[in-house]
């Protein structure tokens, strides 16, 4: 492993809600952004899970091959989804309850670095290199299978009710197919990884505006500033991160639902 993230990050509840339900984990090689569902109790415990089993293969990510880094993260998973059918098997009011989640984890191979992302749901994965912005991660709604399917328009798929359902989420139904993908990672890269609370707010005008801030912490403020200017109609987690040397073994840092683990 030759290089590390070099981390910013922030949960916060919103002006609307009145509890957390997000939840997020950061370490120098492994990033993660949940955002749970299912009602106020339910959402927390169930991103709480998910980052819960996230957290925990961080430390792993320096000490083994490409192929089980891999294999870690797509089976962790079924890890989730198994913890949270016997959670709702022991307490049926969390049925229905569930997450997304979002996962960015910085390897090397033959001296050149990767992220692998895996995600589910609508949270997001950014880079942004140079002058350009790309999202990274493909959202699982209903407005984004529309419009890959070609159906309708940008517009009409707007005005579709069910356009901010979830097509995908870790539930407990092992019904996920999950996508993993590898980006090759050049040195001044930086990423974004978010719940929809701010995603869902402003658009990616405004996330390439704070990104291109030199000083992360002060991108951070750009974007909590932005997502509070528009009411903050959600919970918001918000994670920099950019490419820098090694850095000593941390321990993961938990924010939001997870912070309270």
């Amino acid at each position: 492993m030759s290089r590390s993230f070099l981390i910013a990050a922030r949960s916060m509840t919103g002006l609307v809600r009145s509890g957390n339900e997000d939840s997020a984990v950061v370490h120098p090689q492994l990033l993660a952004v949940a955002d749970g569902m299912g009602g106020h109790a339910g959402g927390e415990v169930a991103s709480s899970i998910a980052i819960g089993v996230i957290g925990k293969l961080a430390p792993l990510i320096s000490c083994i091959d490409v192929d089980s880094i891999e294999d870690l993260l797509l089976n962790s998973l079924d890890t989730v989804n198994e913890e949270i059918s016997i959670t709702v098997e022991k307490d049926t009011a969390l049925t229905g309850m569930g997450t997304t989640l979002t996962t960015l984890a910085l390897y090397t191979v033959q001296e050149k670095d990767y992220v692998a992302i895996l995600h589910i749901g609508d949270s997001r994965c950014y880079r942004i290199r140079g002058n350009t912005l790309t999202q990274l991660s493909h959202d699982h709604t209903v407005f984004q299978e529309l419009i890959d399917q070609g159906k309708v328009s940008l517009e009409e798929a707007n005005e579709h009710p069910q356009k901010t359902f979830l097509t995908q989420a870790l539930m407990g139904d092992m019904k996920n197919t999950p996508i993993l993908t590898l980006y090759e990672v050049k040195e001044k890269d930086r990423y974004l990884l978010c719940s929809d609370g701010l995603c869902g707010v402003v658009d990616d005008k405004i996330i390439k505006t704070g990104l291109k801030l030199s000083d992360r912490e002060s991108a951070m403020d750009f974007f909590i500033d932005s997502v509070f200017t528009h009411g903050a109609p959600d919970n918001v987690t918000v994670v920099i991160a950019d490419i820098g040397p090694l850095s000593d073994e941390q321990a993961p840092t938990y924010l939001g639902a997870s912070a309270r683990e």
